[in-house]
């Protein structure tokens, strides 16, 4: 058997996420019919069936969801391989930082400024992104190091947990339910989470967005503006809360819930002084943190 080429993982991965030739055929910007005849020649080069087709619909086979989940890895590899020697052929190398704006704990101006005292700092360059991507952007080599809210999705990624917080639930505050004190997951029954997610199945799962579905709000003023016209909820670690108080909006406890969990992610090959210092940095930071807070009693009310 012939070696595989990146070409053909592409066009696979693109019919088995939409299950649609045409689909598949519009996102790669080609013809549906030399998408075609590159998957059967796919098939013939493995010789098992990737899809099962029909009149009505096209559905992947166990053989075509296991190269679904190892095409994916290795095309991401791939991509990674061309970023991170871009950018360590770099003239000015940088540390890039994926996060979520303000998804951060309150830390990073602290993480920052320790990290800067150390001898193998360089400079450092935030990659923003919308929620959940951040972990991607590492696997993809647009990033080297990264904030991520868990879960997330940690395939090839390490991770150290900075801080954990409760988390509530920002409701409009002419919502019925934002008189009271305390809510459950139940009691968010027929809202929806931004994402289209029912609330009360608690947080919401990433999908890959098929090509032609809206994206759906990703930055906190969009959100919060969804949420002020009722209906979507949010949830909101504390110390978003505490960093966004809005008239229009009420955050209430929800007593089943999961805390959130804030941790910095890199790669697991990754061999960089620079990452382990930003590392170093961030659970130091996170440390102290904790200690203050524990030793004050901190209220966790926004």
């Amino acid at each position: 058997m012939s070696d595989l080429e990146v070409r053909q993982l592409r066009y696979f991965v693109a019919v088995a996420e939409e299950l649609h030739f045409g689909r598949a055929a519009g996102r790669l910007g080609m013809a549906q019919p030399p998408l075609s005849r590159t998957i059967r020649e796919l098939e013939r080069q493995l010789g098992v069936a990737l899809f099962e087709r029909t009149t009505r619909q096209v559905r992947l086979t166990a053989a075509g969801e296991v190269l679904l989940r190892d095409a994916r890895t290795a095309l991401e590899a791939v991509t990674a391989a061309a970023h991170r020697a871009r950018e360590a052929g770099s003239a000015s190398p940088r540390l890039r930082i994926a996060l979520k704006a303000d998804i951060d704990g309150g830390l990073l101006p602290q993480i920052l400024d320790a990290y800067g005292t150390e001898d193998a700092s360089l400079p450092a360059e935030l990659v923003l992104g919308g929620f959940g991507e951040q972990s991607q952007a590492l696997r993809d080599g647009l990033a080297d190091v990264g904030l991520v809210l868990s879960p997330f999705d940690e395939r090839g990624l390490d991770s150290e947990p900075l801080l954990t917080e409760p988390v509530l639930v920002a409701l409009a505050a002419v919502d019925p339910l934002a008189a009271r004190t305390r809510l459950c997951l139940d009691d968010l029954a027929g809202r929806k989470l931004p994402g289209g997610s029912p609330a009360n199945h608690g947080r919401a799962v990433e999908h890959p967005r098929r090509s032609g579905e809206p994206k759906p709000a990703s930055n906190l003023s969009e959100i919060f503006s969804l949420v002020e016209t009722g209906g979507i909820v949010f949830f909101a670690p504390v110390s978003v809360a505490r960093r966004y108080p809005r008239p229009g909006i009420a955050y209430r406890p929800v007593s089943d819930l999961p805390d959130s969990t804030l941790a910095v992610a890199w790669p697991q090959d990754t061999r960089s002084p620079a990452v382990a210092a930003f590392v170093r940095a961030a659970c130091g930071v996170a440390a102290v943190q904790q200690a203050q807070a524990e030793s004050l009693g901190q209220n966790t009310a926004p």
